[in-house]
């Protein structure tokens, strides 16, 4: 009997001894599915930075974003030291104890090593498959990415579409790996197998300046190399932006009032507005008082810091690169031409946005009430000056407009001088680069143009008048005769100044310059020009003044 009930505890004892060890083995599983479960707690980091150290393709300039030093990008979750991760904490199968992971991978970056939590301050940390100094760091106020040697396992494709055809500029776009050494003034493209655009010696120069025709203006701008070749070819990235770049010149005459809308402004707005300021401008032949100038419409036009590309000593990757402008005539766009088929008027409504111009259109007074249509003269001083303004002025007055004046000084501050033009509805000048303000006027406003005496009349309306009807303005050119330029002062009337103006043009440019640009001044013959501004009073008022 003593042997049954010592068989019987042995069994007991034996069933005992088994289950313990089926709850050990057990355990294990039990914990990995606590830990692998949603309703694993979570608990907060205390005084713990987030040091991301990421792998991204670097064929994609978005995903390398992902990876900063302290700063989140768009795609990922803001957070500040001693908040819980945004999802549960996770060990994974190959991580030691202690390792915090900050949320699972996303599945575009499935294939990424698990990020750690580092206390801060660290130093800048490689992840396993990483070697040192492959960190990148995100400015996002430059709109750029700081990059200290390059992974480069993947070329992104490149896409290439270059230009010659126009007789105002050559144009060249590349996507895909396009880097850029501006000290150098040389492009770099990662040429991919399936490019389209392969230039015979690989490589193409451009300068970037909307004069293409005028071998002497071209010289003087700064050539860019373009060069297409394989990823062992180019320079490692330090800087990597993800936005596309544009570069121009602000060289040859754009300081001159005229030359930096129709070569500079104009161009430039078809090139990069349809960025919405997500552009880096880059510039060549870099004029540091025209940049400050034309700060507020370059600001509009793109929210980052303009690019001194002369100066730059890194080595800039973007997605894209544009290399020139699209310029397809004087003081003017053709949408036809234009990708987004942008017209003057898009340029002009523009323009109001930038300078918060108020009006849009200029529409007829009541000659019944005490309100006036407000004529500018644009006044010069050195050359093609009005040798009689104060009767010029007086004229306008007993017409009946409210006389307003552009001196010279007025013009230096360009944003209050654009509120000036656009309040009145009549513009008068001689022609000259002043008279490029007649972007500001508002619509159905009139430009009166003062030709100078000596066959001018042609390039005058193609500077001027043609563009005005772009602009939705009425123009009127009015020609001086040999009795209204000083010129006669200076010479008999049969010298060829005036009777064979042709032979005097055909000794060059320089020639027509000295004497009848920057030769002449105008004295108005007050009679007839009195007559010219009552037809566009006229036009400046109600006819039946219960007419609204």
């Amino acid at each position: 009997m003593k042997m049954g009930r010592r068989n019987d505890k042995g069994k007991r004892l034996v069933g005992r001894a088994i289950a313990r060890a089926i709850v050990w083995l057990m355990l294990p599983v039990l914990v990995f599915l606590v830990l692998n479960s949603d309703y694993m707690p979570q608990v907060p980091l205390q005084a713990t930075t987030l040091y991301l150290v990421a792998h991204a393709p670097p064929s994609s300039a978005s995903s390398e974003k992902t990876a900063v030093h302290g700063t989140p990008s768009p795609a990922t979750s803001k957070q500040t030291p001693g908040e819980a991760p945004p999802s549960p904490a996770t060990l994974t199968s190959d991580q030691t104890p202690g390792e915090a992971v900050h949320g699972p991978p996303s599945p575009a970056t499935s294939d990424q090593t698990p990020v750690m939590a580092v206390d801060a301050p660290p130093s800048p940390v490689a992840s396993r498959d990483e070697k040192p100094g492959d960190i990148v760091g995100a400015n996002k106020s430059q709109g750029e990415l700081t990059r200290q040697g390059d992974t480069e396992a993947t070329a992104p494709r490149s896409k290439s579409i270059c230009d010659f055809s126009s007789e105002r500029t050559d144009i060249c776009a590349m996507q895909g790996d396009v880097r850029m050494h501006g000290k150098s003034a040389t492009v770099y493209i990662v040429l991919a197998s399936d490019d389209s655009y392969r230039p015979e010696n690989g490589t193409v120069k451009i300068r970037p300046y909307p004069r293409k025709s005028e071998e002497g203006t071209m010289h003087s701008i700064r050539e860019v190399t373009i060069r297409w070749s394989g990823l062992e070819d180019v320079p490692r990235c330090t800087v990597t932006h993800d936005v596309p770049a544009v570069v121009f010149s602000t060289g040859a005459y754009l300081d001159n009032f005229f030359h930096a809308m129709t070569d500079g402004i104009i161009p430039l707005f078809n090139t990069v507005r349809e960025y919405e300021g997500r552009v880096q401008l880059v510039v060549t032949d870099y004029n540091r008082k025209w940049v400050d100038k034309f700060q507020g419409i370059l600001g509009a036009l793109s929210i980052y810091p303009v690019i001194d590309f002369d100066a730059d000593d890194k080595v800039r990757c973007f997605p894209s690169v544009q290399v020139g402008t699209e310029g397809h005539k004087e003081m003017g766009i053709i949408p036809a031409l234009s990708r987004k088929g942008y017209t003057m008027t898009d340029f002009r409504a523009f323009l109001r946005s930038v300078y918060s111009l108020k009006r849009e259109w200029s529409v007829p007074v009541n000659r019944t009430s005490s309100d006036r249509p407000r004529l500018l003269m644009v006044l010069r001083r050195n050359s093609r000056a009005f040798a009689n303004e104060a009767e010029a002025v007086s004229a306008a007055t007993e017409v009946g407009f409210e006389v307003v004046l552009g001196a010279p000084e007025a013009l230096s501050d360009m944003a209050r001088f654009a509120e000036v033009v656009n309040s009145c509805d009549v513009m008068v000048g001689v022609h000259g680069a002043g008279l490029t303000n007649l972007v500001f006027l508002p619509r159905n406003a009139t430009l009166v143009q003062i030709v100078p005496w000596g066959g001018m009349s042609w390039g005058s309306n193609a500077a001027f008048g043609a563009p005005s009807a772009d602009m939705g303005l009425r123009y009127v050119q009015y020609e001086t005769t040999a009795e209204e330029t000083t010129l006669k002062y200076k010479y008999p009337k049969e010298h060829a100044i005036f009777t064979d103006v042709a032979s005097i043009k055909r000794q060059g440019y320089h020639v027509t310059w000295e004497l009848f640009l920057n030769g002449q001044n105008i004295t108005l013959d007050i009679d007839r020009y009195k007559g010219v501004l009552q037809k566009i009073y006229q036009d400046s008022i109600l006819v039946d003044p219960s007419f609204n």
